[in-house]
């Protein structure tokens, strides 16, 4: 499922923007870095950013296995630290948005790190009932997309849009499989 939602986020970006090999690309919150390998040989370099050491451990591996020179893992917490000045053409992220609490101020982060004319990728989940994590799940239960929209124009982003992508059917309740719409969200600096 990872694998196939990477893919159809994959498949939109490049519908949606024009990926070429002169741009550089964040990752945030790369996990093992699924969506970037699909996206490396449509950009210049991609940094993999994840505060998960054993995430970029994989990173690693799979990059060398691959032999991947324009992939770069990092481990860097992005929500809690304002010290990370390098600045990029694309910024992307899937199924990461709704562990941050505060929403607004990675925004922030990425429009600083963008470069002008450069385009922001958010994939996560439409509003959900909070079974998606289950009990005891302290992030957002998906996103009201015009709202993100709006606090994407607050912070100076244009030309927000959005629409579906995925479904995500997972089991809940035990054997119940319910279906967790996913969004693709795109604007520019």
């Amino acid at each position: 499922m990872h694998q196939q939602r990477s893919e159809a986020i994959a498949s939109k970006m490049k519908e949606q923007i024009d990926l070429n090999r002169t741009m550089t690309a964040l990752e945030f919150g790369a996990g093992t870095g699924i969506l970037s390998f699909l996206l490396k040989d449509s950009l210049k370099e991609i940094v993999m950013m994840d505060n998960a050491s054993e995430m970029v451990n994989v990173m690693e591996e799979k990059i060398r296995s691959v032999h991947a020179g324009n992939m770069k893992p990092i481990c860097f917490n992005l929500v809690e630290s304002d010290g990370f000045d390098q600045s990029f053409d694309l910024i992307y992220n899937q199924m990461v948005l709704h562990h941050i609490d505060d929403v607004p101020s990675i925004l922030s982060k990425f429009f600083r790190i963008l470069n002008p004319g450069g385009h922001l990728v958010i994939a996560d989940l439409y509003p959900e009932d909070g079974s998606f994590h289950g009990e005891g799940f302290t992030g957002h239960n998906g996103f009201d997309t015009e709202e993100l929209c709006n606090q994407l124009r607050d912070l100076g982003f244009k030309n927000p849009k959005q629409e579906p992508c995925f479904v995500v059917k997972k089991p809940v309740d035990g054997n119940v499989v319910k279906e967790f719409p996913v969004f693709i969200l795109t604007a520019t600096k």
